[in-house]
């Protein structure tokens, strides 16, 4: 006698609520993926019936999965990119297509990125690139964005990425940043503890790294959190205070600015993070071996080595050459 097996959620019904919860609406879901509304919510109704309980809610604010949806959610999101990782895999690498979607914050986006991506399409023109925030609280950090599928790679802190496939790309330094009165002299510690530091507030990743550095120098400081680099870049214009900022977020150096090294080099070392099974995809392999080449034709310093020339050396006008 044969066992009639449960009912299973086809494809079809799991995109569509993966579709929906990172759309937030139904006729924006429907929108991306140019198919009716209707026949999204008949695919996400036949699926809560399967599963028996709600796995969407509407409001005003759109609409947002339930516990129960986000609990589906992770593994709809894995199967339909099983489906199609299962495609991908057998592509040639000289003739890509599909979708890559990149999550970065916005300092690497705005600097790191674009030339990557015009080599990149130039190579490989069948294949759309699609460029999240991983900033957002819809992304939730780069991190978030690849284990959840959201993204296939991201462009994140080496340190901050564990259980993921990691391509060392470059180090962005930290560099004190003052009134281009100070001069260009070498900054050294007894500087650092003698006015306000502003900083991005304490969540923020740079804050966390600054303050470390600090606290094992032995440097102690009035620190002020500003949430825009924008204002606190004004702030240190005026005097009011200095500040310690990446390489990469102080392209370009505004006006009345100096950016100098360290007395102790500070370094955050940046990478491209995909899952373990899915690093050797023609597709992220591809987009991994372009995005290294453009990097060293513009000669960021390389994994392991600080980017000033020496020490005490002002950073010139563009920081990165």
């Amino acid at each position: 006698m044969t066992r009639r097996s449960a009912p299973q959620p086809t494809l079809a019904q799991l995109r569509a609520l993966v579709a929906v919860a990172e759309a937030g609406g139904f006729s924006e879901a429907a929108a991306e993926l140019g198919v009716s509304q209707s026949s999204l919510s008949e695919a996400v109704g036949k699926l809560e019936e399967l599963v028996g309980r709600p796995l969407l809610r509407r409001s005003p604010a759109g609409t947002r999965p339930t516990a129960a949806g986000e609990r589906v959610l992770s593994h709809a999101r894995a199967s339909v990119q099983a489906a199609g990782d299962a495609l991908l895999a057998a592509q040639d690498d000289g003739a890509l297509s599909g979708l890559l979607r990149v999550a970065s914050y916005r300092s690497a986006a705005t600097h790191l990125l674009p030339p990557a991506l015009a080599m990149f399409r130039t190579a490989h023109p069948g294949v759309s690139v699609s460029l999240l925030d991983s900033e957002s609280e819809a992304c939730g950090g780069g991190v978030h964005a690849v284990q959840s599928g959201m993204a296939d790679v991201a462009v994140l802190l080496q340190d901050d990425a564990a259980g993921l496939h990691l391509t060392p790309l470059a180090q962005d330094e930290y560099l004190f940043v003052a009134p281009a009165s100070r001069g260009t002299h070498p900054v050294n510690l007894a500087e650092l503890g003698g006015q306000t530091l502003y900083l991005p507030p304490e969540r923020d990743s740079c804050h966390q790294r600054v303050h470390q550095y600090l606290r094992q120098q032995g440097v102690t400081t009035a620190v002020s959190p500003v949430a825009q680099d924008s204002v606190t870049l004004g702030l240190v214009s005026h005097g009011l205070g200095f500040t310690v900022m990446p390489q990469l977020a102080l392209l370009p150096l505004p006006p009345g600015l100096v950016a100098l090294p360290l007395p102790v080099p500070l370094l955050r070392p940046l990478a491209l993070a995909t899952l373990p099974h899915r690093a050797g995809l023609p597709l992220i392999r591809a987009f991994t071996s372009v995005l290294l080449a453009s990097l060293q034709v513009r000669g960021l310093p390389a994994p392991g080595r600080a980017a000033s020339a020496r020490p005490g050396a002002a950073v010139p006008g563009p920081l990165l050459h």
